[in-house]
C-alpha cells in the first residue's frame, strides 16, 4: 500500500477523532472516554503514528509507554486488508520495546475482525477485561 507513516502532530487532532469514529468495529460506545487532551498526551509522551494517503489520514496507531499497552489502533474501513494495520502495529509495538517493554497488551471485542486479524499476528488470549473485551498479549 503506498503512503507514509510519520508521527501524528497537533494539527491532526480532529483528523483522528472523525477516523476512530468512522470504524465499523471497536466503536467507543462513549466517545467522551477519549478526549482531545489524550490525543495531546500521547503525541506529547509518546508517539501516534499516522499512515497517509493523499495527504489524508488513514490509519492510526499508539502505545502508552506508561504500562506497554496498545491505546489505538484504527483504519479507515474503506482501506482495510492492505497492509496499513499491520505496519502501524510493527512501529507501535517498536515504540514500546524502546520504551523498555518486553510485551504489549491490548483488547479488542470478541467475534471481530480486530480479533482475528489479532490472532493471525501471534497475538496471545489472556481472558477478558471488565468490559468484556478480550484481552491480548504479545512478546515484543
Amino acid at each position: 500500500m503506498s503512503g507514509v507513516m510519520r508521527n501524528a502532530v497537533y494539527a491532526d487532532i480532529p483528523r483522528m477523532v472523525e477516523l476512530r469514529a468512522s470504524v465499523h468495529e471497536n466503536r467507543l460506545g462513549d466517545p467522551t472516554r477519549v478526549t482531545v487532551a489524550d490525543y495531546m498526551w500521547f503525541i506529547d509522551n509518546a508517539a501516534i503514528h499516522v499512515w497517509e494517503v493523499s495527504d489524508t489520514i488513514r490509519g492510526l496507531s499508539a502505545g502508552d509507554p506508561r504500562d506497554g499497552s496498545i491505546w489505538a489502533l484504527f483504519v479507515n474501513p474503506a482501506f482495510e486488508g492492505l497492509g496499513i494495520g499491520q505496519a502501524l502495529i510493527a512501529s507501535t509495538c517498536s515504540t514500546l520495546y524502546q520504551a523498555g517493554h518486553r510485551s504489549a497488551t491490548l483488547s479488542t471485542e470478541a467475534g471481530t475482525r480486530a480479533e482475528r486479524f489479532y490472532l493471525r499476528n501471534g497475538w496471545t488470549p489472556q481472558g477478558r477485561n471488565a468490559r468484556g473485551e478480550i484481552v491480548f498479549s504479545k512478546a515484543l
